[in-house]
């Protein structure tokens, strides 16, 4: 059984605007899952969807199955106890995440003493330990945010993220602000930990160098749907959808002196969630778009070992890999996300 699994996940805002739009995900413990894609294409709503954390009147569908059991169709008890325990979240922006007229080891304490019926003492040695294990000395404790720097605030988050052992962290952003150097501890901090502690981890982030180099797998959104998936290095260095293409392609490479001075980049922006345009949603952007984009929208297909990419190029190399091999999908994979979850014990 997984750690994660996502089937069909939708969620509409009170006003109209459809987020998250049918999306499916797996994560196995111990694994890394990273998410990208630009502002607005439904990253953090899935990411606070997965915990049930999202506004009143907003409206969810599909199944979100941690260790087996949804969380869409558990009571609010249960999902209390499910978060921090379960699986937690390093929110983007710590100097925003912690309250600023609290010591930050008042803030970690509060989950263990809330989850863990702890004492206020077994609390405190706790979070010492918590923050020794994130490098920070035990005696920050004492600090408010303020008086943090940057990358020190971000290991007070994800301290806090691991006071109750979660089987699953999601880390929306974990690198906002931070220089490059602090990027790197923090990111070299999370794999180790993952490693260590057999926890699931859920990167997202619109740069898709640090997912390919931080995850195993990569799944890129645009306007609420997941377009592509897949090992992350083959995502990133060999895209199959234009979109995620595109994303690889706008961010200079080391060893690569013509990429620093000509990024690529797409024209316009992602469209409203409220008023999507027919067909595949990346048609009016597309570089590739056929007339036949405009009305027909494309569902994630096989396009190698363990990968998909939902895009009408991808279906011209289904149907020739098919017409080789009769009916079997293309280089013997499932045709999709859902088939693989199926076939896979």
């Amino acid at each position: 059984m997984s750690l994660l699994d996502v089937r069909g996940l939708t969620v509409t805002y009170a006003g109209g605007a459809q987020a998250v739009r049918g999306v499916d995900l797996r994560l196995d413990a111990g694994r890394k899952l990273g998410i990208a894609g630009e502002s607005g294409c439904g990253k953090s709503t899935l990411a606070l969807a997965l915990l049930r954390l999202l506004p009143a009147g907003t409206r969810t569908g599909g199944e979100i199955l941690l260790d087996g059991e949804d969380v869409l169709a558990m009571k609010w008890g249960r999902v209390r106890a499910v978060r921090w325990a379960g699986a937690s979240i390093v929110f983007q922006g710590a100097m925003h995440s912690l309250n600023p007229v609290r010591r930050v080891g008042d803030q970690i304490a509060e989950p263990i003493l809330l989850h863990r019926r702890a004492t206020p003492a077994g609390a405190r040695k706790r979070t010492g330990e918590l923050l020794e294990h994130v490098g920070l000395p035990a005696a920050r404790a004492s600090a408010y945010p303020h008086e943090l720097s940057g990358g020190q605030r971000q290991r007070v988050m994800i301290a806090m993220a691991l006071a109750c052992d979660p089987r699953l962290i999601i880390a929306d952003e974990p690198t906002t602000a931070l220089d490059v150097m602090i990027q790197a501890q923090i990111l070299r901090l999370i794999e180790r930990l993952v490693a260590d502690q057999d926890v699931g981890l859920i990167m997202i982030s619109h740069d898709l160098a640090v997912l390919a180099g931080t995850c195993d797998r990569l799944a890129v959104m645009y306007a609420g749907r997941v377009v592509e998936e897949g090992p992350a290095r083959q995502v990133y260095e060999a895209a199959r959808h234009p979109y995620a293409e595109a994303l690889s392609a706008a961010f200079p490479r080391i060893g690569d002196p013509a990429s620093r001075f000509a990024p690529r980049g797409l024209p316009g922006d992602p469209p409203d969630p409220s008023a999507l345009p027919s067909g595949c949603a990346f048609h009016p952007r597309c570089p590739v778009a056929r007339d036949s984009c405009a009305t027909d929208d494309q569902p994630l297909r096989a396009a190698g070992p363990q990968r998909w990419a939902a895009c009408v190029r991808v279906a011209d190399d289904e149907r020739e890999a098919r017409a080789a091999a009769g009916t079997a999908a293309p280089h013997g994979e499932p045709d999709s996300p859902e088939e693989a979850r199926r076939t896979t014990p």
